[in-house]
Parts: C-alpha cells; structure tokens; sequence
C-alpha cells in the first residue's frame, strides 16, 4: 500500500460508553506516535493519533476539552473517561486516537518527541524518529510561533 496517496473511507468511531462518536471520511491510513511526557500523562502510554479531512463529532454535551498548552486542546468523554482527540489549535488540526476506529492496514508515519520517549518500551516498525526540538521547528519553519 502507498500509505502517501491512499485515504480510507468513511469510518465511525466511539468512545467506551458510546456517548460520544466521530464520523470520520478520508482517513488517512497513517499513525502519528507522540512520546512526549504530556502525552505519557494524558494516556498511559504513548499517544497515538490518525488525522482526516473531514469529520462530524455527536454527543457534545459528554465531550470535556483542556487547554494543555497555549497551542493544544486534548478532549475526553466525561461519561466514561475515554481520551478522543488531541487539536493543535494553530491551524485547528484534530488527530483522533487511533484506537477508536475499528481499522486495520494502518501504518506508522513518524513517532515524534522521541527524546522524551522511556526506555520501558520500542516499536517494532522501523520509522521516521523526531525528537521535540526538531518537530517545533518544522511547525516554525511553517510560520507557527510557540512564544508565549
């Protein structure tokens, strides 16, 4: 599969309870791996995230947003405590968790803030490995400005 070029249809996903659910067309079949310590907090483990083109979101009224940073939201159902999405606010870009779609043939397309990675665990998957500092620049490089 030419992971670059290909999208996956349209696809529902759902948080635990069910009272939240995104209806998500053009998938990509690409999986960002984020290492960074809040994500370690925020989920236990590493986060992991696909993105779309577009997508409806039902069961607002269960949906609970922080504001982790000055430039990111993170979103779980206050019902049953499921992790939904993270939104870098900048350009308003969700990435939903991988794990509430019932997919398959996806891939790793990066795994960022590596440096901050632990050393309890490594995927198997040979893939491109950025740390923090490299994947800020590359949003700078972009026009985005982390300063408060």
């Amino acid at each position: 599969m030419d992971a670059d070029n290909t999208k996956i249809g349209a696809a529902k996903g759902s948080c635990l309870c069910g009272s939240v659910t995104i209806s998500a067309s053009g998938l990509k079949p690409l999986v960002d791996i984020c290492h960074c310590t809040m994500c370690r907090k925020w989920g236990g483990g590493p986060f992991m995230g696909i993105s779309s083109d577009s997508f409806t979101i039902s069961g607002e009224e269960h949906i609970t947003r922080y504001a982790s940073s000055d430039w990111a939201e993170r979103a779980f159902c206050k019902s049953c405590g499921t992790n939904l999405w993270y939104r870098f606010t900048p350009t308003d870009h969700h990435s939903f968790l991988a794990g509430l779609f019932d997919l398959e043939a996806l891939e790793i397309e990066q795994q960022i803030f590596v440096d901050e990675k632990p050393d309890f665990y490594d995927f198997a998957q040979k893939t491109p490995m950025k740390t923090g500092a490299q994947i800020i620049a590359e949003a700078e490089a972009q026009g985005l400005s982390f300063d408060d």
